[in-house]
């Protein structure tokens, strides 16, 4: 695994880092909800640090084999989507209002958001490994032995947290500091945000019932 194949992996992991999604979603929403974005972004990351364990584990493997498997998770991640989006969607929330947010809550939300995004999946399950060097030969300037696969992936895994952690944060401070002071302009893109979380779940579920 040479240095050119980790900057490609960087620059399109940072690209679909940087594609709003559910988690775009939640950290915002979050962001607007009080000094929660470092718990929200945190749970986030954790998610995909979980994703990177089973996927140096091999489990990533096993689930990519069985369709049955892969299409429950994407299911349950759908679901706990629309069920967020909701209530985003009835409870908009904007900073200062209401009762201060429990921050355990909010990384565990973050970490079962991530854990179960169908974007990550695909990226573990269908990019990542498209990245992994498995065969004996070359690569980049002079043979001998590559990572074993399983650091490959721990190293493909951690750049994807260190995107995640950087991008996420910066969002979610970034809402914050734009519209702290916007109570209206705040309660609209909290709504905005969970319509989209609520959007792409119901998009999933209707997707995979057909």
């Amino acid at each position: 695994m040479d240095t050119g194949t980790l900057i490609s992996f960087l620059a399109l992991d940072l690209l679909l880092v940087c594609v709003p999604g559910a988690d775009w979603a939640y950290v915002i929403s979050a962001g607007l909800r009080g000094r929660s974005v470092g718990a929200a972004v945190g749970g986030l990351v954790s998610g995909y640090a979980l994703h990177t364990a089973l996927a140096a584990a091999g489990l990533a493997v096993l689930v990519a084999g069985s369709p049955a498997l892969l299409t429950g998770l994407t299911v349950a991640g759908a679901g706990y989507l629309v069920r967020l989006g909701w209530g985003v969607l009835r409870r908009p929330g904007v900073p200062e209002e209401g009762a201060p947010v429990v921050e355990g809550r909010v990384f565990l939300r973050g970490a079962t958001i991530s854990g179960l995004n169908p974007k990550g999946l695909l990226l573990y399950l269908s990019i990542l490994p498209q990245f992994l060097v498995t065969g004996g030969g070359g690569g980049g300037g002079g043979g001998g032995a590559h990572l074993p696969v399983a650091a490959q992936t721990a190293v493909l895994g951690l750049l994807h947290m260190a995107c995640c952690a950087a991008v996420y944060l910066a969002v979610g401070v970034l809402a914050r500091a734009v519209l702290g002071a916007r109570p209206a302009a705040a309660r609209a893109v909290t709504r905005t945000s969970g319509a989209a979380m609520l959007g792409i779940g119901t998009f999933l579920l209707v997707q995979h019932a057909f």
